[in-house]
């Protein structure tokens, strides 16, 4: 079962990025290519019937499953990055995190009007990374069809500010 890998491949790392935070490492999952490929199938598996036009992928961790998603579906890849990143012209949205503030930005040519687009991160905890690229999304006129996780932390109830967006959650493991 797909769970008890990824349970076994995560580490702990306690007080990351700062006291108090116990961050869920997942680059121990990608010194393991057939766990790679059993996730990005897993994904595929889980949005069967879901439409899906293209992938956003939230940097940078969000990029990794993300890319080879869009690969497999024969979709486009959209990255969502920090300000600055980005050579062309941008849409930008502002929210709230779990230790912080932050902005992401998406070329303001990546999504077509009407595409429904499916929302990748490496992890979801408050939600607010997420919804700021649900965000950008409906600037640009998509629809966000679904979002999809490596890691849940269903104590922080990431998912109930998502439902706005789609009601399409996934989360491989959660804890």
């Amino acid at each position: 079962m797909i769970e008890q890998k990824l349970k076994a491949a995560i580490r702990d790392i306690p007080d990351f990025p700062k006291p108090g935070i116990l961050f869920k490492d997942i680059t121990p999952i990608l010194m393991d290519p057939k766990l790679c490929r059993d996730i990005v199938n897993e994904f595929i598996k889980r949005i069967d019937g879901t439409p899906v036009d293209a992938i956003v992928g939230i940097e940078s961790r969000g990029f990794f499953f993300a890319l080879l998603l869009a690969e497999q579906l024969n979709v486009p890849f959209i990255p969502a990055r920090k300000p600055g990143k980005l050579p062309y012209k941008t849409v930008s949205y502002s929210y709230n995190l779990e230790y912080g503030s932050a902005t992401i930005e998406m070329h303001t040519d990546a999504i077509k009007k009407g595409w429904n687009v499916l929302v990748h991160d490496d992890l979801l905890a408050t939600g607010g990374t997420a919804c700021a690229a649900a965000e950008l999304v409906k600037m640009q006129g998509g629809n966000v069809s679904a979002f999809a996780f490596i890691v849940g932390l269903n104590f922080l109830n990431g998912e109930e500010q998502l439902k706005k967006y789609s009601k399409e959650i996934i989360n491989l493991v959660n804890y």
